[in-house]
């Protein structure tokens, strides 16, 4: 499995269920983060439509409990780096568009998967008042424990996800070389279009995996 899958495999089965975002807002980020991941890693178990696949109920479970905790906006912009001001505002808009659909599958695909993991917290690591990364790692039957640590900000209705490190490797950093590659061959067009492709293929994947 590669860095890619494997972050967010773990991020499905950490994320969110059940928790307003009036709720989150008053809560620490640990606190967040361990609550809401608890509760997805019992539901993930306990729901058999989930485990086989069921298209619906695992898009409407990301769309509803977990990309509120998730600031794309924020994570399109730091994988486009300095390429982020060259694009115009629709361009900027359709790369957080299809990036956040890019996730969104991703997500759905790594939900299905969620087995036997629990979690482990260590003390998390304030970077001043409005910015923190929560410490974790996830144990499961199959291999050793996989360090996950999750970097949030404070933002006016409570404290968002926008970055992931697993096992060392940061996400953005992940993303942030293939988003420069493309737009230095093809442009910020370039990069949607191979976005939109992706997407493509990954929802012609998921309705096949729904299917057989």
């Amino acid at each position: 499995m590669n860095i890619v899958k494997k972050i967010f495999l773990i991020l499905t089965a950490s994320l969110t269920l059940g928790l307003t975002v009036a709720n989150a807002a008053d809560e620490t980020p640990d606190a967040l983060i361990k609550r809401i991941s608890q509760e997805v890693l019992e539901t993930a178990k306990a729901d058999k439509d989930i485990q086989s696949g069921n298209e619906g109920k695992i898009l409407n479970l990301v769309e509803k409990k977990i990309l509120p905790y998730v600031d794309f906006q924020k994570m399109t912009q730091m994988a486009a780096a300095n390429n982020w001001d060259k694009a115009t505002a629709a361009q900027q808009q359709e790369l957080v568009k299809q990036f956040r659909s890019l996730l969104i599958y991703t997500y759905s695909g790594a939900l299905s998967q969620v087995k036997d993991q629990t979690l482990q917290y260590k003390s998390p690591q304030y970077n001043g008042d409005n910015d923190v990364i929560v410490r974790s790692q996830v144990v499961s039957s199959r291999g050793d424990p996989i360090q996950l640590n999750y970097h949030l900000s404070k933002e006016p209705d409570g404290w968002k996800i926008y970055d992931i490190n697993v096992l060392g490797a940061w996400l953005i950093e992940t993303y942030k070389g293939s988003f420069r590659s493309e737009i230095n061959k093809s442009g910020i067009d370039g990069l949607i279009k191979v976005l939109v492709a992706k997407n493509a293929k990954l929802a012609t994947t998921f309705v096949k995996k729904k299917s057989s």
